[in-house]
C-alpha cells in the first residue's frame, strides 16, 4: 500500500507539472499574440474587444462592465478559487501540512516580496501616485516559471521543483493578503454585510457535512456578486469559496467522496489553458509604437523591473541563506546553492499576478508603464534564470553509503 500510495503520489507530481508547464507555453504564445495585436493594425479589433460592454440582468438587477472588467474581475474569480483549493489541499495533505517543510520556502518567499517592494518604493519614493504600485513586483507566476523549469528536463531535481512551488503558493498568499488590505476601494457595507452572510452559510454547510460542489458554487455566486459592490476585490471570493469546501466527506449512499479534490480537478485545466491565457491576452497588450530604450529607465517601470529581475533573486536567496544558518530550514539534499540561485532568479517572472495587481495599482488609460515593466523584468528573469540553469548550475553530489565508510 505505502509503495503504491508513493508511485501514485510521484505520478500525480509529474502530471501537475506537466499541466504548468504547458500552461506557461500557452501564457508566452498569449502575450505575444496582444503584443502583435496592440502593435498592428488588429489595435482598433483589439481595443474594441476588449471594451465591448457585456451586461448580465436579471429583473431589474444588472451588472454592465466592459469585457476585459469581466476576465479581470470574473474569470480571474475562478483562478483564485483554483489557488485557494490547491492551498488547502497542500496545508491538509500536501507540501505544507508540516512547519519543517513550510519553514524554508516560506521565509523565501517573505524575502522575496519585500525586497522588490523596497526596490520599487525606493526608486517611486518622490511620487505619491506612482507608489501605488509597489506590489507588483513581489509576485512570481507559478506558470511561467515551472514552464521555464520544464525546459529544462530532468536537469532540475524534483525537490527544486516543489521548492518552486510551495514558495509561490506563499507568494499567492502574499498577493492575496495585499489585495484585500490595499487594494481595496470605498466599502458598501450593504453588500459587505451580504458577502459575510453568505460566507457564513458556507461555513455551516461544510460543518453540517454537505459535500455538493454545485452548492458551495451557487452560495458562492452569491458572494462573488456582492464583493463584485462592496467595493472589496470580487476575485477574493473565489479563494473564501476554496476555504469552505470539505476535503472529505460522505455522499448520500455513504460512499467516500473529496470535493475538493473533484473540484480542483474539474477547474484546473479550464483555468491554465483557459482563462490565464485569455487573461494574458486581454492584458499584455502593450502598444510600443512611440517608445525607446529611456522608456524603460522612467520610474515605475524601472522600479517593477529591478524589482522583479534583482529583488527577487536577491530577496530569495538572502532569505534562504539567513534560514538556512539560523536552522530555521534546510536545503533540500539533492539541490546545490548554484541551482538553488537560477530558481531564485526564475521566481522574477511575475507576469500573470503581476498584471493583475498592476490592472488594480493604475488604469489603463494612465500611462503607468507598469506593463513595460513587467514584460521587461519577466523576460530578463526568464531568460537568465534558464540560461544560469543550463549552462552554469551543476548537480549536487550524492554519496552514496559505501562511499560515506571508505
Amino acid at each position: 500500500m505505502y509503495i503504491q500510495g508513493k508511485v501514485t503520489m510521484i505520478s500525480g507530481l509529474k502530471a501537475f507539472f506537466k499541466l504548468e508547464a504547458a500552461s506557461g507555453i500557452l501564457l508566452i504564445l498569449a502575450a505575444i499574440l496582444a503584443l502583435v495585436a496592440a502593435n498592428t493594425s488588429l489595435k482598433v479589433y483589439y481595443d474594441q474587444l476588449l471594451h465591448v460592454d457585456v451586461i448580465v440582468a436579471i429583473g431589474e438587477f444588472a451588472i454592465a462592465k466592459p469585457l476585459l472588467l469581466w476576465i479581470n474581475d470574473g474569470l480571474m474569480a475562478l483562478f483564485f478559487l483554483v489557488v485557494g483549493l490547491e492551498l488547502k489541499r497542500e496545508v491538509l495533505v500536501g507540501e505544507l501540512n508540516q512547519l519543517s517543510k513550510i519553514a524554508l520556502p516560506g521565509i523565501a518567499a517573505i524575502g522575496g516580496m519585500l525586497v522588490p517592494a523596497l526596490i520599487y518604493a525606493f526608486i517611486n519614493r518622490h511620487d505619491p501616485y506612482a507608489l501605488h504600485g509597489w506590489a507588483i513586483p513581489t509576485a512570481t507566476d507559478i506558470a511561467f516559471a515551472l514552464g521555464v523549469l520544464g525546459l529544462l528536463g530532468s536537469r532540475i531535481p524534483p525537490s527544486l521543483k516543489i521548492f518552486l512551488v510551495s514558495l509561490a503558493i506563499f507568494d499567492d498568499i502574499g498577493a492575496i493578503i495585499i489585495i484585500a488590505l490595499f487594494y481595496t476601494a470605498d466599502l458598501s457595507l450593504l453588500a459587505v454585510s451580504v458577502a459575510a452572510a453568505g460566507i457564513a452559510m458556507l461555513i455551516f454547510m461544510n460543518r453540517q457535512g454537505v459535500v455538493s460542489k454545485s452548492a458551495y458554487l451557487i452560495v458562492g455566486l452569491v458572494v462573488w456578486v456582492s464583493l463584485l459592490k462592496s467595493g472589496v476585490h470580487a476575485t477574493l471570493a473565489g479563494v473564501a469559496i476554496a476555504l469552505c469546501i470539505p476535503y472529505s466527506g460522505r455522499n448520500a449512499e455513504d460512499k467516500p467522496v473529496y470535493p475538493l479534490q473533484d473540484l480542483e480537478k474539474d477547474l484546473h485545466s479550464p483555468v491554465a489553458f483557459g482563462i490565464l491565457p485569455l487573461f494574458a491576452f486581454a492584458n499584455a497588450g502593450l502598444p510600443l509604437a512611440g517608445m525607446s530604450l529611456g522608456d524603460v529607465f522612467s520610474p515605475v517601470p524601472l522600479g517593477i523591473a529591478l524589482g522583479l529581475f534583482l529583488g527577487k533573486q536577491i530577496g530569495v536567496m538572502l532569505f534562504t541563506w539567513l534560514a538556512v544558518v539560523l536552522k530555521i530550514g534546510k536545503l533540500p539534499g539533492d539541490v546545490s546553492w548554484s541551482q538553488l540561485y537560477g530558481v531564485a532568479v526564475i521566481c522574477g517572472i511575475g507576469f500573470t499576478m503581476s498584471l493583475f495587481i498592476g490592472s488594480l495599482a493604475f488604469t489603463q488609460t494612465e500611462v503607468s508603464g507598469d506593463r513595460l515593466g513587467i514584460l521587461v523584468g519577466s523576460l530578463f528573469s526568464a531568460v537568465l534564470g534558464y540560461l544560469w540553469l543550463r549552462y552554469v548550475a551543476r548537480p549536487k553530489p550524492v554519496l552514496r553509503e559505501n562511499e560515506h565508510s571508505s
